[in-house]
């Protein structure tokens, strides 16, 4: 039995990126729950209106249509979870990374639960967005480094080019993060009418301008740093692998601008607010790609003294 359930590096490879892929997914369901003003379609959690099949109206079977994908998605991180300990040769790292996509899963659904039983109060619903962040980014280190075997991939030795793409990843997560806030202050509550949905409001009735403004600003400044990230890759020689997800993520960025100008013009219609947040998720996904794809740091060198001369010992780096 043990041996049919051995899989090659090749065959788990091939898991993990269904993995990341359903986890993707479900982060744009559950957008679209939002959207389509079905967040409180089952106003009690984990069961539907009392009973394990949602009543016949499209709000409740959009919401439980995402709980049902949910579930799939956490039986398919499970398995990846499970196959990572018959993968052969058995490799600690991925082993302890696919662990960590059905706890995400499970964590998540706890947390959607709460943010139900709370009436889809903004923190609860940005918290349930950023977790899913937090998640991708497990399933994207899973993926790469199940890609490459230990020591197949040379170390960078360019501190510069590795810590200027690692930058984008903060930074990225703070334009996303605006983005919630935004989106807890518009008109998006997830309730449908007659549903009372508490929104941001710590300005009053400007909240809305004002997130929108912040948001714009922190997104223009990060897309003004993509911009810059590349002309220092290209000038410092970077190869191919380096440049492609970076270029990825300023083609994304130039179209996510593009819709938050159209959005907010057309008073933030619910479509288009969820292409720019699956725009958002692609970027964090490119983000992911570009840091993956810098890879590590060689060692730094020191030199310590010894009696008649100098000896060089390395120092191994946070990279």
């Amino acid at each position: 039995m043990r041996r049919r359930l051995t899989v090659t590096p090749a065959q788990y490879r091939r898991v993990t990126y269904v993995a990341l892929a359903s986890l993707t997914l479900i982060v744009l369901t559950g957008a679209a729950v939002r959207l389509t003003d079905s967040g409180l379609g089952c106003e009690n959690w984990p069961k539907c209106g009392g009973t394990p099949l949602p009543p016949l109206s499209s709000h409740a079977l959009i919401e439980f249509g995402n709980r049902a994908i949910s579930g799939l998605v956490g039986v398919i991180t499970v398995l990846a979870a499970a196959l990572a300990f018959t993968r052969r040769p058995f490799r600690r790292d991925l082993a302890w990374l696919a662990l960590a996509l059905p706890l995400g899963v499970v964590a998540q659904a706890v947390l959607g639960g709460f943010t139900v039983l709370h009436h889809l109060a903004p923190g609860f619903v940005m918290g349930h967005f950023g977790l899913s962040l937090l998640i991708l980014v497990a399933a994207v280190a899973l993926a790469w480094r199940s890609t490459f075997e230990p020591g197949s991939r040379p170390r960078s030795d360019d501190r510069v080019a590795v810590w200027s793409v690692r930058a984008l990843a903060p930074v990225g997560a703070l334009t996303i993060f605006a983005g919630t806030a935004t989106t807890a202050a518009g008109p998006h509550s997830g309730g449908f009418t007659g549903q009372v949905v508490p929104r941001l409001h710590f300005k009053g009735a400007d909240t809305l301008t004002w997130t929108v403004h912040q948001h714009a600003t922190i997104a223009a400044l990060f897309g003004v740093m993509v911009i810059g990230v590349w002309l220092l890759l290209r000038r410092r020689g970077a190869g191919e692998r380096a440049l492609e997800p970076v270029t990825v993520l300023g083609v994304l960025m130039a179209a996510q601008g593009l819709v938050g100008s159209v959005q907010y013009e057309l008073k933030l219609p619910a479509q288009m607010v969820w292409i720019h947040v699956t725009l958002a998720v692609l970027a964090w996904l490119s983000v992911l790609w570009a840091v993956a794809s810098q890879g590590r740091l060689v060692p730094r060198v020191a030199a310590v003294p010894v009696t008649g001369g100098v000896r060089e010992r390395q120092l191994e780096s946070v990279g």
